[in-house]
């Protein structure tokens, strides 16, 4: 179970899209989630990585050398 609050414009705005395509408000949320929740996890799994390089506790791999790795030579 989840409840959220949303700006009154968005709620506005999903009000009409639930009206005019018969789907509820919740379908729309559900969607939403599971489309954007990847790309979020990545993100803020980017950033914790990029604080740990700036904070020395982490290395870096020269494009280079990746790209040898896996075959991707010029």
């Amino acid at each position: 179970m989840l409840a959220i609050r949303l700006p009154a414009e968005i709620e506005e705005r999903l009000e009409k899209l639930a009206k005019a395509t018969g789907r509820t408000k919740t379908f729309y949320a559900r969607e939403a989630i599971l489309e954007h929740l990847d790309d979020l996890e990545d993100l803020y799994m980017a950033e914790r990585e990029l604080k740990a390089i700036h904070a020395g506790e982490s290395d870096t791999v020269p494009l280079e050398e990746v790209m040898k790795q896996y075959g991707m030579e010029d």
